[in-house]
């Protein structure tokens, strides 16, 4: 791969935010999935058979996630919101519990605890890792406590050593939101199996995709089945089974359950995407190296190595600002990067910081990492459907942009 971009840039070399041309013809869009024809001979064929709901490929998905998670159950759903919302559910969580999580996190995962009729307890995350630790969970545990909810940061495993040691002392649920962590691992435990149970997100941007979807891995049998059943409006039985050629089959619905279920022609994406996923993890840990190698003397905070513990999904690299060395804001290097026709995220500001969520934060709480790195973060492109010329290009800009706002 050509390293020639090391070397410093001119000043004089303007970004487009200042005048200069864009790095790129083509808005490179951030999070792409990499769709190819599998996913969509796999679509078409769904669609030849008419099993276009929840069928055949929706069950064989399942089995192939848990298989792969190495965990005894697995049931697919439409989103990694209804995963954890209906594990909450499941678990008997409701009014009157508190749930803590991570103030640095998707609104889902607080908004679920709210769906359930859980109080959300935010605790703040580590300003190196961005995950949340076992002190600053055990800091916010009170008589009301049922629950944990840890978000694998970005595909970064949480010290599930201490936190799983803290949950089993304090008697409380351990849940995981391995929305970013398909792949990782924890001192060779699959990430999502080593609490009550791990829920998944195949949202377009994530390493491995449905469209849209989520799952649930659980070793109890009791909560997979009442997950499965909730997804579904409560009914005892799955729908392509009900009208199966075995016969039609009568359902009782059990309980006032939800429309949350996966469907074969998501089933069939997800299918295809397994045969590529240890391939797009390869890509994208020689990327995230390649950022690292060509930012290391630019002013920013590289995202901490992986810990040789653990196997890191490589799902998000977000570089942190080093505001002090820059004349400009975060925002200022966004718009820029979007003007060279790149795009870019942030993940995330912290929860507490939106309006919604404030009357759940007490004025006595603070969440000073959060709010760093909240103010700092950049997402830059990572997803497997970006070659080396579209990396170097990301490359390019990012550098000249923050060199032209590095002050003298």
């Amino acid at each position: 791969m050509n390293v020639q971009i090391l070397v410093p840039l001119q000043r004089g070399e303007l970004p487009a935010i200042a005048g200069g041309p864009p790095i790129r013809d083509r808005f490179l869009v951030f999070g792409a999935p990499a769709i190819g024809e599998a996913e969509i001979d796999g679509v078409v064929d769904s669609l030849r058979k008419r099993w276009i709901g929840t069928g055949p490929k929706v069950a064989a998905f399942e089995d192939r996630f848990a298989r792969y998670k190495a965990s005894p159950h697995g049931v697919a759903v439409g989103s990694a919101t209804a995963a954890m919302h209906l594990t909450l559910l499941a678990l008997g969580i409701g009014p009157g519990d508190e749930v803590i999580t991570t103030a640095m996190t998707f609104c889902s995962t607080v908004n679920v605890i709210i769906h359930a009729g859980a109080a959300p307890v935010l605790a703040d995350c580590e300003r190196d890792t961005l995950n949340i630790s076992a002190d600053a969970i055990e800091a916010r545990i009170t008589p009301r406590t049922r629950a944990v909810l840890v978000v694998h940061f970005a595909g970064r495993p949480c010290d599930m050593d201490a936190i799983e040691a803290l949950c089993i002392a304090r008697g409380l649920l351990l849940i995981e939101d391995c929305a970013h962590a398909i792949e990782a691992t924890w001192r060779g435990r699959p990430a999502g199996t080593i609490g009550a149970a791990g829920c998944f997100s195949f949202y377009a941007t994530k390493n491995l995709t449905t469209g849209e979807g989520g799952l649930v891995v659980t070793s109890d049998s009791e909560l997979a089945s009442r997950v499965k059943m909730l997804a579904l409006h409560g009914m005892s039985r799955d729908a392509w089974r009900r009208f199966s050629d075995d016969g039609y089959k009568h359902y009782a619905v059990m309980e006032a359950g939800f429309k949350y279920n996966m469907t074969d022609l998501q089933a069939a994406i997800g299918l295809a995407q397994f045969d590529k996923l240890d391939t797009m993890w390869a890509w994208r840990e020689k990327t995230w190296r390649r950022y690292d190698e060509a930012f290391a003397d630019l002013p920013v905070t590289l995202p901490l190595p992986p810990d040789p513990r653990t196997r890191h999904a490589y799902h998000l690299y977000t570089p942190l600002l080093d505001l002090d060395r820059l004349t400009c804001s975060r925002d200022d290097i966004l718009h820029g990067m979007t003007l060279e026709n790149i795009g870019v995220g942030v993940h995330y500001l912290p929860i507490h910081a939106h309006p919604f969520y404030q009357k759940f934060v007490g004025p006595e709480q603070n969440f000073p990492n959060a709010e760093y790195v909240g103010a700092r973060t950049v997402s830059l492109p990572l997803t497997g459907d970006i070659d080396e010329a579209a990396v170097e290009d990301v490359i390019a800009a990012f550098r000249r942009l923050l060199l032209h706002y590095t002050k003298p």
